[in-house]
């Protein structure tokens, strides 16, 4: 057997004998995990706009460093959560059941599968250039920062990262509308 294949089969998977956290959004069947993501987005986007307007009609360029290490890191520490939690505890194929979009038989073909490979298609990518973009600054700019060199290359990847991000909200709360919220 494929090593990885075995490494994969010996993961413990979310069952009843390890139950999520249940979530407080009134009318969701989401675990607690998934509530704080579902609702920490509607924090980081705006935050993360506002810091590309310090930035770009400001010139807050020290303000926007600090702002995006705060939320890179706030970021990094809720996905890695949200991941154990998904892994081990949420069971969420289980909370999609009632929904009228998922099917337990076609997971990855009904409105609920797709809309969580969309989702994944955004915010995989978006999570990988958000830190080459942060790392890539870290190392390119002078502290404090001021514009260089390296600012043609930033400030395009770095209007990629902010639309990913955008897009990888959006695409989560439609994710999560069409799996715990809407029902039979």
């Amino acid at each position: 057997m494929h090593p990885i294949l075995v490494a994969q089969a010996t993961l413990p998977a979310a069952t009843a004998a390890t139950p999520s956290l249940p979530g407080f959004i009134p009318g969701s069947r989401g675990s607690l995990m998934l509530d704080v993501v579902f609702l920490a987005m509607f924090l980081v986007v705006p935050v993360l706009l506002t810091s590309v307007y310090l930035v770009k009609y400001r010139q807050q360029y020290k303000l926007h460093k600090q702002i995006q290490l705060v939320l890179g890191t706030v970021l990094l520490l809720a996905v890695g959560a949200f991941e154990i939690d998904m892994r081990f505890f949420t069971d969420w194929e289980a909370l999609a059941a009632p929904s009228p979009f998922f099917d337990a038989a076609s997971k990855w073909t009904c409105p609920v599968g797709l809309s969580l490979i969309i989702h994944l298609s955004f915010a995989i990518p978006t999570l990988l250039v958000w830190i080459v973009v942060i790392v890539c600054a870290l190392r390119n700019y002078p502290c404090p920062p001021v514009p260089g060199p390296h600012s043609v290359w930033h400030r395009r990847w770095g209007m990629i990262a902010t639309a990913g991000m955008v897009l990888t909200a959006v695409t989560g709360w439609i994710f999560y509308y069409l799996a715990f919220v809407a029902t039979k």
